[in-house]
């Protein structure tokens, strides 16, 4: 005699297992108990076709609940009879840290770098959405019961939907820190309805991490030092004379000094006309400075002295650029203030005393001495007898 089921229930302890078929061992009873935690959907199928889908809780099979048993199952004892059915568990859960990949970089036109192959990885999460769906189109047809299996199927749809958002989103890869956020939004509303055609909803996307070849990676390297260094002629320059710094200090230093002392002299050799050109380039134009100071010298000493300011004005100048008054021919030197003023003055301008004090004729010579000098500073002799 055939052995009847009674209760129909499953746990995963795997945590992993998005799809479980009950395994039978017997008939279903009718009036059997079918137990569905809160976390799954329980789905019956006869002959590939779905009975019913049953939520959380605690379900006894009659062909009340199950309208269809009746059709598809005989009952020549009052519905007492046994029947078989195949059930299956859906997990409702969502299911985290699946990952994705390119198994071979995709190929991208680059602004920068022209044509670059690039590696991208990253985590997603996904669940199940509608469970008849779910079995009929991918368990069906791909015989996958568990996420590692949808995780490999799954993960090429991404991969391939990758190539074009790329392409629509970046332009160059040095741009690719700022629009990691905007690359996973446009992903993974690109593969929704790649997910939603088989009962299933991609809930998170990430990207990890997408890389150029290695050798793109070190022509972006190159390009930040060039950067970071500034002045490259500067940096040669101060580069080589550490080499001849280093050299001068250990000039017995074997094979090894001695072969880098020819590298740093080849070096010096093609640097060295160019260093010597800057110099005298520079040298040149300190010349020029000081043939124009020079000149402005020179001219400076022709300058004519305005006679009411006393301020140096160009030769041939008639008014003074600082005072404005006609520039009058110097005069004496005051005897007080040794200022300078005009031909004619009586009065000083600077200190205001006479110009001309009261002076005496030298009886013997006939010069013209100071009042109250005693001897003639024409000829040194007694002014007074």
């Amino acid at each position: 005699m055939a052995q009847t089921i009674e209760v129909i229930e499953w746990m995963d302890d795997t945590g992993r297992e998005m799809v479980h078929r009950f395994e039978m061992g017997g008939e279903i009873k009718m009036g059997a108990q079918l137990v569905v935690q809160e976390s799954q959907w329980g789905v019956f199928f006869r002959d590939g076709r779905a009975l019913d889908v049953f939520l959380a809780g605690r379900h006894t099979l009659t062909t009340a609940n199950i309208p269809l048993l009746s059709k598809l199952i005989n009952i020549p004892f009052g519905g007492t009879s046994p029947f078989r059915a195949d059930v299956y568990y859906v997990a409702r859960k969502v299911f985290t840290d699946m990952k994705w990949g390119t198994k071979e970089p995709v190929l991208f036109r680059d602004t920068e770098f022209q044509m670059v192959r690039l590696r991208a990885f990253g985590k997603f999460a996904t669940k199940v959405i509608d469970p008849e769906l779910f079995l009929n189109t991918f368990v069906g047809s791909q015989g996958v019961q568990n996420s590692d299996g949808v995780e490999s199927y799954t993960k090429d749809m991404i991969v391939a939907r990758l190539n074009d958002v790329l392409g629509e989103t970046l332009k160059t890869v040095l741009d690719l820190p700022k629009y990691y956020d905007e690359l996973s939004e446009a992903l993974k509303a690109r593969v929704h309805e790649d997910f939603k055609k088989y009962g299933l909803e991609l809930v998170d996307f990430f990207i990890g991490a997408i890389t150029p070849p290695e050798e793109v990676q070190k022509v972006i390297d190159e390009r930040s030092g060039m950067a970071a260094v500034g002045n490259m002629g500067a940096y040669m320059q101060f580069k080589a004379a550490k080499a001849m710094e280093e050299a001068a200090a250990n000039p017995a230093g074997g094979g090894a000094s001695a072969g880098m002392g020819l590298g740093v002299g080849a070096g010096m050799g093609m640097m060295i006309p160019g260093m010597i050109g800057q110099a005298m380039q520079q040298a040149g134009a300190a010349a020029a400075g000081a043939g124009a100071g020079s000149s402005a010298g020179a001219a400076a000493n022709t300058a004519i002295i305005c006679g009411a300011c006393g301020k140096p004005n160009a030769a041939g100048a008639k008014f003074c650029d600082s005072c404005g008054k006609p520039i009058a021919p110097v005069g004496a030197a005051c005897p007080s203030c040794h200022a300078m003023n005009p031909q004619g003055a009586r009065f000083c301008n600077g200190c205001g005393k006479p110009l001309a004090p009261s002076t005496e004729k030298c009886p013997a010579c006939g010069a013209e001495n100071l009042a109250g000098a005693k001897f003639c500073s024409g000829c040194g002799k007694p002014l007074q007898g």
